[in-house]
């Protein structure tokens, strides 16, 4: 039957077109409406991070000789770890600079005992000061571990510090913050997350960048109304606050989760923006996705449990431009979960208007305009901001710009997770694994490349209609393919993970060369923070 005499055959369908086109008019508002809200809260965000001269809740690190130095228990946990890194991690550790201190490591539930046996026989050699734990079952994942260590660290550590078991630390770093908790009103002091691997492939380097972002710029402008998000590595915590939170092993990003709550408690936080610590990024996109979702499923969870104090103007542990932070850093990621099904929506009508083109016709400008000028707004943003504060080149803000695109359909799946369930399981990050095959890297981007795929041939698919439309048709073809561009990131960093570069044939940047440095150089380093 031909779509003629189809339709000649139900007088209604046109009654029906002109509903549906109402009802997604209706919806586009809504989108509009949100997109507007992200955009203006993108804005306070550049305007807020230009602002350096006025800041006033700035910490040094102590670099002259302090009276206050407390014990400090270093807490390790660690899952299946390449023994060899971890036993690089504790050599840092024995080379600290700092009169008191214990290092616990606990290991939990790694079934192959050729994998922590060579770990705790290196605790062993450093002396009484390591100490390591097997533990197997332990539940409760990293949170878990956690607190069985706060169970038996030594009586008179009054701070306990926490890194990861790919973080080499520098031999100052106690000695440099440690004082900071002088301060009574001090619960948490936190150091950026750092990365000593970054040279190695083309992918590292973009992921790298992205980070930058958070760690240079985002916590900078968060630490200004004590509103720092707590990240699990480089974190140091007064042991009487500790005592009395302790870790939640409900939630998946425990540290993000904790530190809301030393917050909501009355407690002050510092952040500290000079580099203690590096450790390693993700090896592949897999992981790196994996990483992301954890902490966006994560940051759902902790909205779910804690919305009392985000939301409500009175009653709350948390002051406005606290809650505005929390909320307002989650925002972007809220939005990408928003977006998955309005794309879904886009390609929906986007069929709809290839086959049926006299019948139905793109939105309004109001609903395809918007999204294309929110990209070009971030993406303005993130250069400026990292040319201005990070101290980056131009093909570093787009090398983040690339890392940051690629992950929106991980960080959209993730948001619709944790709107969905409660308990997902702890996914850790592996570290030191094969390179996958550039085969291994297409199928990591698999959902990526089929999103594409249908961007694509609809955007063809339009076009082909598009001289019969008005200028809105070319503006749904603009949004189709900005639409399509994360997609397409996705697939490029799927490609670079799996292809590890030569340190020649990366963006030669100034940024890049100053924080290179050999893991010898890093370990040995004596020379003083300014």
């Amino acid at each position: 039957m031909s779509t003629d005499t189809w339709l000649a055959s139900f007088p209604t369908a046109m009654a029906w077109a002109g509903s549906i086109t109402g009802f997604a008019q209706a919806l586009g508002l809504l989108w509009t409406v949100a997109l507007l809200l992200c955009a203006a809260t993108e804005t306070r965000e550049w305007i807020e991070a230009l602002q350096v001269s006025r800041r006033k809740r700035v910490f040094h690190a102590c670099t002259v000789n302090a009276a206050y130095r407390p014990k400090v228990s270093i807490h390790i946990p660690c899952y299946n770890e390449p023994p060899d890194m971890v036993r690089a991690t504790l050599d840092a550790l024995a080379a600290l600079d700092y009169p008191s201190f214990e290092v616990l490591v606990i290991d939990n539930n790694t079934p192959d005992a050729a994998v922590w046996k060579p770990v705790r026989d290196h605790c062993r050699a450093l002396g009484p000061r390591f100490r390591f734990f097997h533990v197997a079952p332990l539940t409760g994942f990293k949170a878990g571990a956690l607190n069985y260590l706060l169970e038996r660290t030594a009586s008179d550590a009054e701070l306990i510090a926490v890194i990861d078991s790919d973080y080499q630390v520098r031999k100052q770093w106690l000695k440099h913050l440690a004082p900071l908790f002088a301060d009574p009103a001090i619960g948490l002091v936190q150091a950026p997350q750092d990365y000593r691997d970054h040279a190695a492939s083309i992918f590292k380097y973009c992921c790298n960048a992205e980070y930058r972002g958070f760690f240079q710029i985002g916590m900078v402008v968060r630490n200004e109304h004590n509103a720092i998000i707590q990240h699990g590595t480089m974190t140091m915590i007064r042991r009487t606050v500790l005592d009395t939170l302790r870790w939640a092993a409900w939630c998946i990003c425990e540290d993000a989760e904790l530190g809301l709550r030393i917050i909501e408690h009355g407690f002050s936080t510092a952040y500290v923006s000079t580099s203690h610590g590096q450790g390693l990024t993700p090896d592949t996109f897999t992981d790196y996705k994996k990483q992301r979702h954890r902490w966006v499923y994560g940051a759902v969870q902790i909205l779910k449990r804690h919305g009392a104090h985000l939301y409500r103007i009175r009653g709350s542990g948390l002051n406005v431009a606290q809650r505005y932070h929390f909320l307002a850093g989650w925002l972007p990621w809220l939005w990408e979960g928003c977006a998955l099904p309005c794309h879904g929506f886009v390609l929906c009508w986007s069929v709809g208007i290839s086959l049926l083109p006299g019948k139905l016709a793109p939105l309004p400008l109001w609903f395809s305009v918007p999204p294309v000028l929110l990209v070009t707004l971030r993406s303005t943003k993130t250069v400026h901001l990292y040319r201005r504060l990070a101290k980056a080149d131009f093909k570093e803000a787009l090398a983040a710009i690339l890392a940051g695109l690629a992950l929106q359909h991980t960080v959209a799946k993730a948001v619709l997770h944790g709107l969905a369930t409660s308990n997902k399981p702890f996914l850790r990050t592996p570290k030191q694994t094969p390179k996958p095959c550039l085969a291994v890297a297409a199928s990591e981007a698999g959902e990526e490349s089929a999103m594409l795929g249908l961007f694509w041939l609809l955007l063809v698919a339009v076009w082909l209609n598009a001289q019969h439309m008005a200028i809105q048709a070319w503006a749904w073809l603009a949004m189709l393919a900005i639409q399509s561009v994360p997609y397409a990131c996705a697939l490029v960093m799927a490609y670079g993970s799996a292809r590890t570069a030569e340190r020649g044939h990366l963006p030669a940047t100034s940024a890049s060369a100053d924080r290179a440095s050999s893991q010898a150089e890093w370990l040995h380093s004596r020379s003083t923070i300014e």
